[in-house]
């Protein structure tokens, strides 16, 4: 009975991993990207440029491509459009999904996510909408944040839907509850999770898998929580919004999504608040405290964990940022430096990928505590706008956006 329980893990771990290529910064939401073969230097003037495609609608959502395609969101008017673009260039579809965040930085924040032949995706205003992947007519639409009475932040949605098992998972935040699981085929509902208190946050949740932990992260603007897939029941909570000194709204600005390693939980956010390293218990019921930093407030952009080492941008102002990096054990910094500004930044193959958000330069980045070695460089000249899309790798391509323009480069060596 051992055998056969050890073998069905295993199996269920392999199907979500081989389901979750098609996201939001990597299969596993780390920003880390299972490319081989890339190039380890660029021309003078940047990787080839393949392909560029204008009016996919203005955004800070990343392009996310699967096979032959690429789908892209952008606000088309003051709506959510999804598109669907082949490798020449031509748009296969388009589908209006929902209507666009219509206050302070309206621009649609939110990618999609691919599972087998259905994309999800999450309005502005928090619809939560299944689109056929093939002919983009909407399979099913939830209006999530109204059905689940959500409370909302200055910025609206900024979320990615997660899928785990048969599910598709969305976090509303507010006073009924903080994280519903609805039936990926039909939009049912499955389950909603006890309100753990604090608005909707703008982080997209992910998946958490240590021994025999196997729980979703996901977040309101006050608190981290672990929850169990099948049932919606809270493992544990974390209060984030009491780490440090917050008087802007009620609930923190907190964009990004927590990254694991082990039994250990990495959270951070911009504005000189703290970053915290969490550990789990051994019964997978609590987290406690093993570092707390205060140099590594990255902003929205995203970090990533490679040899044991963090790396990504911190916040000196919405303007201004640093490149640093710290030890994942310890918390030490190793190094602090400054390229442009703040930016995202992704892994694949060895290499570190930065897009810086002001002027739109993209790195080629050695992963060495010693010191941020930018190895090639270019600088993105089409599009409007900060430079906040993160950039997506796959099929030997780095898949680029800026505004409503998508740009795809070559980096296969």
């Amino acid at each position: 009975m051992k055998h056969f329980l050890l073998i069905n893990l295993f199996l269920l771990v392999a199907v979500f991993s081989e389901a979750q290529v098609g996201q939001w910064r990597g299969p596993n939401r780390d920003g880390k990207f299972n490319e081989t073969g890339l190039l380890k230097i660029w021309p003078a003037t940047g990787p080839e440029l393949l392909l560029t495609v204008e009016g996919i609608g203005k955004g800070y959502s990343s392009p996310i491509a699967e096979g032959d395609f690429i789908y892209t969101t952008g606000m088309i008017d003051s709506m959510d459009c999804a598109s669907c673009i082949d490798m020449s260039g031509t748009i296969k579809w388009k589908t209006i999904y929902g209507k666009s965040w219509s206050k302070s930085f309206p621009d649609t924040r939110g990618s999609v996510t691919i599972d087998g032949d259905r994309l999800y995706v999450i309005s502005g205003e928090g619809e939560l909408v299944c689109i056929n992947k093939t002919n983009g007519e909407i399979i099913w639409k939830v209006d999530a944040d109204k059905n689940f009475e959500s409370e909302r932040h200055t910025w609206g949605v900024s979320e990615t839907p997660l899928i785990v098992d048969d599910k598709v998972i969305c976090t509303p935040g507010g006073n009924r509850t903080s994280v519903v699981a609805l039936d990926k085929m039909n939009g049912r509902l499955i389950w909603e999770s006890k309100c753990v208190g604090g608005q909707r946050a703008y982080t997209s949740p992910t998946f958490f898998q240590y021994k025999n932990f196997r729980y979703i992260l996901a977040t309101t603007a006050n608190n981290l929580i672990a929850l169990v897939p099948e049932t919606g029941n809270v493992a544990c909570t974390f209060d984030y919004f009491k780490e440090g000194k917050w008087e802007w709204q009620p609930g923190l600005i907190w964009t990004n999504t927590p990254i694991c390693k082990d039994d250990e939980i990495y959270i951070s956010m911009g504005y000189d608040f703290p970053s915290i390293m969490l550990k789990m218990d051994s019964l997978g019921t609590s987290v406690s405290k093993k570092w707390v930093d205060n140099t590594f407030d990255n902003h929205h952009h995203g970090v990533v964990e490679v040899d044991g080492k963090i790396y990504g941008s911190n916040w000196k102002s919405n303007r201004d940022g640093q490149w640093v990096c710290m030890d994942w054990k310890t918390g030490e910094v190793a190094y602090v430096t400054d390229w442009f500004t703040k930016g995202s930044m992704v892994y694949a193959d060895g290499m570190l990928y930065v897009y810086e958000e002001k002027s739109g330069n993209v790195g080629l980045v050695k992963p060495d505590p010693k010191g941020f070695e930018v190895v090639s460089s270019f600088k993105v000249s089409k599009g409007t706008g900060p430079h906040w899309a993160h950039p997506f790798i796959g099929d030997g391509k780095l898949f680029l956006r800026h505004g409503d323009v998508l740009m795809v480069y070559k980096i296969k060596a």
